[in-house]
């Protein structure tokens, strides 16, 4: 979000959120607080949904205790479980300001009615606020410009344990899974997916946060106090997505690719399926832009280049 932001190319018409590293409640806290932080609480936060369209987390449970262990569930992880009206743990503060009054999906479909062709949508978490606004209105994927979104895990190269056993469940996709469908066969103009496969070759490292809290932009203050570094699995994927978006030459090879998602209860239930022109299926499934390797110096050059840059002020 930061990213997106501070970067002069942009317009950022709102935020929506929706739960899934964390409950929706404490997401929007954290974006609020962010905001007002940075000075930038000209830009709507808006609330979207609380819980996936079908997955719940005691059906979820009885699925591990079938087919295994899932090492992430965003805020259904066990170890760090509490109830979605609390907001959990809030470091940087409570925020003084309010969401918007309007749900998620009634802003997106709005929003891309009142700027048609011109809006892109960039989704960093679970797709459920689209899935509801194309249910909404089925002409609001053919409204937007574009659909940026991180998710999706092909064949990471990585011993990251939640992957090498399962290389193409990812979180974003696989928490809410009905809603990826719906998303993935929405009528977009494009659709540009940045994956686990790339994602795990970029790091936040304590050397990246030096360079960024050394200097005194709102930003970059921000990121210095509140950034956490966990260890050698702290990619930065959403980061890389809104990066790739404001410059694509930071992209150096991608692919284009058929993609769904496997919605039969078994024990493959949430997970990626993908094709190529040769061997996709009759029925139609759409082509997807995926991103296959970066300019690692040019991504981490950008993102201290425009996190330590003053904030742009309202347009």
């Amino acid at each position: 979000m930061l990213l997106l932001i501070q970067s002069p190319q942009t317009e950022i018409l709102g935020i929506t959120v929706v739960t899934g590293d964390q409950w929706l409640k404490a997401e929007v806290a954290h974006t609020l607080r962010m905001l007002e932080l940075i000075g930038r609480t000209d830009i709507p936060v808006v609330p979207g949904a609380e819980y996936p369209l079908v997955r719940t987390r005691e059906e979820t449970e009885l699925w591990e205790q079938q087919y295994g262990l899932i090492p992430w569930m965003g805020a259904w992880t066990a170890r760090f479980y509490h109830p979605a009206d609390e907001l959990g743990d809030l470091p940087e503060g409570k925020p003084s300001t309010n969401p918007a009054d309007q749900d998620a999906a009634h802003f997106l479909v709005s929003t891309v009615r009142k700027f048609p062709n011109q809006v892109t949508i960039y989704a960093g978490g679970p797709l459920t606020n689209l899935a509801l606004a194309i249910s909404l209105d089925p002409e609001f994927s053919r409204l937007a410009k574009e659909l940026i979104f991180m998710g999706a895990s092909l064949d990471p190269q990585t011993t990251d344990p939640e992957f090498t056993h399962a290389p193409r469940r990812e979180f974003n996709l696989w928490f809410d899974p009905e809603a990826a469908h719906i998303v993935l066969r929405a009528r977009w103009k494009k659709i540009v997916c940045t994956t686990v496969d790339i994602s795990v070759k970029t790091r936040l490292t304590t050397e990246l946060v030096g360079r960024i809290k050394s200097a005194g932009s709102p930003a970059a203050q921000y990121i210095g106090k509140y950034a956490r570094i966990r260890g050698e699995y702290d990619y930065l994927w959403d980061e890389l997505a809104a990066a790739a978006w404001l410059d694509p030459t930071l992209i150096t090879k991608k692919e284009t690719r058929l993609m769904d998602i496997d919605l039969d209860r078994g024990a493959n239930y949430g997970m990626v399926l993908t094709w190529g022109e040769q061997d996709k299926p009759k029925v139609g499934v759409p082509q997807v832009e995926v991103q296959v390797d970066l300019d690692t110096k040019k991504f981490y050059d950008l993102l201290v280049s425009l996190l330590t840059a003053p904030t742009p002020r309202a347009r």
